[in-house]
Order: C-alpha cells, then sequence, then structure tokens
C-alpha cells in the first residue's frame, strides 16, 4: 500500500449569498377603462411592498392577486421575448417584464403609473386590440419563417451574422409614432420597416406586395422622422432608420427607371 497515494476531492468554494434587497413602498397608478362599468375611464392608485428588482409586470401581477382580480393585462413570456406586456410606462412605452422598478426610481421618485399603448382601440384597461397592427403588417407579408439555405461546416463567416426577423410585434413604435395619433391610415413603422426588411430579403417573399403597400401617401412617404419608434424598440429594429432605407431605395428606383 505503500505505493498507493489517496487524493481527497477538493471542495468547491462556498459562494457568499448575496444581500436581500431590501423591500420598499411603491406607488402604482393604473390606467382603468371597463366598457360599462369604469366608463368614463380613471386611474386607481396601489401602494405596494416591493424591491427594486421586481419587475412592472410583478406589481401588477400583486395587484391582481392580492388587490382587484379585475384588473385585465397581458403578459405571457416574462423575459422579453414575446412583446405581450408592452404598455406606457411613466409615459414611454416599455415591456412591463423588464422594466424594474430600481429603473424607475432612478429616473426619478414619484408614482408609477402605467397606461394602455396609444393609438389602438382600447379593449379593458391596460389591454388594447391589436387587430389594426397585425392588418398593416399583414399588407406587407413579410415571412416570419424562411427556407434554409446550406452552409458549409467548414465555412467561416467574415462577419458574425446578423438577425434581422427580430420584431416581437409589441406595437411599441406604433404607440410612440406621431404620425399614426393624426393620420389612422398611415402604415406604420412596423410594417415600414417589414416592407423594407423584405425588398432586401426577397426570398420566399412578394417584394411587389411589399413595394405597394409600402409606396404611397399613407406609406412610407408619410413619415416625419421624429424617430421615437426607434427609440421605444426594445429588440433594436431600428424602423425609423429601415424607412429611411426604404425610401433611398424607392426613390432610386425611380431614378432608374426614367432613364
Amino acid at each position: 500500500m505503500s505505493g498507493i497515494t489517496f487524493w481527497r476531492r477538493k471542495a468547491p468554494p462556498v459562494r457568499p449569498v448575496p444581500p436581500e434587497e431590501p423591500v420598499q413602498s411603491v406607488t402604482l397608478r393604473v390606467f382603468r377603462y371597463k366598457p360599462g362599468a369604469v366608463d368614463p375611464p380613471r386611474y386607481d392608485t396601489f401602494h405596494l411592498q416591493a424591491r427594486p428588482r421586481h419587475t412592472v409586470l410583478d406589481l401588477l401581477e400583486m395587484v391582481r392577486l392580492d388587490h382587484d382580480p379585475s384588473l385585465t393585462f397581458r403578459h405571457s413570456c416574462h423575459h422579453a421575448a414575446c412583446g405581450t406586456c408592452a404598455m406606457c410606462i411613466n409615459g414611454r412605452e416599455r415591456l412591463a417584464c423588464v422594466t424594474t422598478v430600481h429603473d424607475l426610481l432612478e429616473e426619478g421618485p414619484g408614482p408609477i403609473t402605467v397606461e394602455p399603448l396609444r393609438n389602438l382601440p382600447l379593449v379593458s384597461d391596460l389591454v388594447v386590440d391589436m387587430e389594426p397592427f397585425f392588418a398593416r403588417w399583414a399588407q406587407v407579408a413579410l415571412p416570419l419563417v424562411r427556407s434554409a439555405e446550406p452552409v458549409s461546416p467548414a465555412a467561416e463567416p467574415a462577419l458574425p451574422p446578423t438577425r434581422y426577423e427580430n420584431c416581437l410585434e409589441c406595437a411599441a413604435c406604433l404607440s410612440a409614432c406621431p404620425v399614426m395619433a393624426s393620420d389612422p391610415l398611415y402604415l406604420g413603422p412596423a410594417a415600414l420597416a417589414a416592407a423594407q426588411r423584405v425588398l432586401e430579403e426577397p426570398r420566399d417573399a412578394d417584394p411587389a406586395r411589399a413595394r405597394a403597400a409600402a409606396d404611397h401617401d399613407h406609406g412610407c412617404w408619410r413619415c416625419h422622422t421624429a424617430f421615437e419608434c426607434s427609440e421605444v424598440c426594445p429588440t433594436a429594429v431600428e424602423p425609423g432608420e429601415r424607412i429611411m432605407r426604404l425610401r433611398k431605395r424607392l426613390l432610386w428606383e425611380r431614378i432608374w427607371h426614367r432613364r
């Protein structure tokens, strides 16, 4: 046995437990509307106990669980992947599932005010009718799933791949757009950004349909270049910049065909 050495496995290091975040009082002002019941609309105020890491979606769930089960709002994934919980928080379009109490209090003191998205028909409380948004999107017919192209495993791309089809269809851009508030026929930032993408990547798409949907008085030429859509986009689709690219492309096509 003298030639055998026994080794004791080293225990993993003990990770320090992070300190518990302090609980603090948070005032939540929620827009309320229910046809025939809460009409005209009003704001209800709730005083909650929350931690800095809690999100606005957490606060709304606290309200519905402990204070008012009639509160209506949309949510699904809880991690900014679906866009369902988009709403106006302190006057700005955001995703409730990733907007934290800490972030909002860093912007300034006062109550957290939650309202539905603008420029869409109101259904109940924080829920809006998304049908007008998807009707605009359908005019462009951007494929959400494209056919794959074979790529050699040995091929090393010169640049890292860029994901373009990353619109969550949350309608935050539609809500923030000042033109949408004045022109109900305007195609809107999301659909115009999708049209630009179809013309840029026509595979499995209908470029002529996208061009017809965008190239008219209520299409890309109606944009006033406020770029509010790009400011609120949670996934950096940059619809304002894409509308400018779309204008440039359509203008160049007109000039080229006149030659």
